[in-house]
């Protein structure tokens, strides 16, 4: 579960981290009172999960309070979905760091990571210049030790009041990420001003979605999701990706869903969405496929293989929600495994085609998403 900045910075001053004064906004007219009062010049940051906003042209410098205003309802207006921009001080900046805690999971420990060149280009940076990335593994038994902190701070060229500053915040960043359940606490850039404070300029913070049980107050709200039917897949315990293509897919497995995804694309259709209907989502026919209608495909495209999550319980399932919800599009279904025999018998009571070759039932999908057709199955 990725945090706005909004919140990642909360968490981050919470932990003694500095950060801008700020004011989170909903509207045009609160942005620019909001504006007003923080004084000029001021940034508005639109709070999307999305990395590059910058370059996206979501974050503006605004000096008048009706640049504010103006700039503000284009944000919210732009295709972004933007629902809410934080009104955030400008600071007077001498140089950019950037700073994170993540997991290596290979050597299952911490993972410092720390560069004297912070801002939008450090992904590129660490492909050119991989020396300029300092790395500081860390025992999570034993933590982020102060020294270490120091350690890291020195390597990237500090000095004096400042190192010692920068030392702290990381000390800080490490609590929170530990605290929090993190995958990954960074900050990115962090500021260095001209009077030599040290200022988080951005903030991001991602949590374990296996550790939110014991993170209260951290249910992700629709804000979290690319589309309603994501979010009432996520309420229902039902793994789900949106795109936006022409074939809903029903699939059984990450691996076997990667493949009918590349089958497709390779016959030259689209994907809508991809919906897990495997696991312990077997039986819930009728939820899968009211989500995957909300996508208004041009057909849905259902491959499983079940030997623990069986054939003829699927198949009863989809029968079922072909009756609840009567769905206008076309319905192909490859359906094999566990009592197979009985799921063709009802595949076809339902009016479907029971297909046995995945590759086969691709090429129909696409062929139908192509033409169109519809109210029928």
């Amino acid at each position: 579960m990725r945090l706005h900045e909004h919140e990642a910075k909360e968490v981050f001053a919470k932990a003694g981290i500095p950060v801008p004064r700020s004011v989170l906004c909903t509207g045009p007219e609160e942005a620019a009172k909001a504006a007003s009062s923080l004084g000029f010049p001021c940034v508005l940051k639109s709070q999307v999960l999305q990395g590059g906003r910058g370059k996206a042209g979501l974050i503006k410098v605004v000096r008048t309070e009706a640049e504010a205003r103006d700039l503000a309802a284009s944000l919210f207006a732009s295709t972004h979905k933007v629902r809410k921009l934080l009104v955030e001080e400008a600071v007077d900046i001498a140089r950019e760091l950037y700073l994170s805690v993540t997991v290596d999971p290979e050597a299952a420990c911490g993972l410092v990571l720390a560069c004297a060149e912070g801002g939008v280009e450090i992904e590129d940076l660490a492909v050119r210049a991989p020396e300029k990335i300092v790395r500081e593994s860390v025992d999570l038994a034993v933590g982020l030790l102060p020294f270490r902190a120091r350690n890291v701070a020195y390597a990237l060229g500090l000095e004096g009041d400042t190192a010692k500053k920068v030392a702290s915040v990381l000390e800080a960043l490490w609590r929170v990420f530990r605290a929090n359940d993190a995958e990954l606490a960074e900050i990115n850039p962090l500021f260095v001003t001209k009077s030599g404070a040290v200022v988080a300029g951005d903030g991001k913070l991602a949590l374990d979605d296996n550790a939110l049980f014991r993170q209260a107050g951290r249910e992700p709200g629709r804000d979290y999701y690319d589309s309603d039917a994501a979010f009432e897949a996520a309420a229902e315990g039902i793994p789900y990706l949106q795109f936006d293509g022409d074939i809903s897919l029903m699939c059984a497995g990450a691996g076997l869903t990667t493949v009918v995804y590349d089958l497709i694309v390779d016959e030259g259709g689209s994907v809508a969405n991809y919906l897990e209907f495997g696991g312990p989502n077997y039986r819930k026919a009728v939820q899968a496929m009211e989500l995957c209608l909300k996508n208004q495909p041009k057909v849905i495209l259902i491959v499983t293989f079940g030997t623990i999550a069986r054939a003829d319980i699927m198949a009863e399932g989809i029968t079922e929600a072909i009756l609840k919800l009567k769905p206008s599009c076309p319905i192909v279904a490859c359906i094999r495994g566990t009592g197979e025999e009985k799921a063709v018998e009802m595949l076809k009571a339902a009016g479907l085609e029971p297909l046995f070759d995945t590759e086969e039932a691709v090429r129909k999908a696409v062929s139908l998403a192509a033409a169109g057709k519809g109210g029928s199955r």
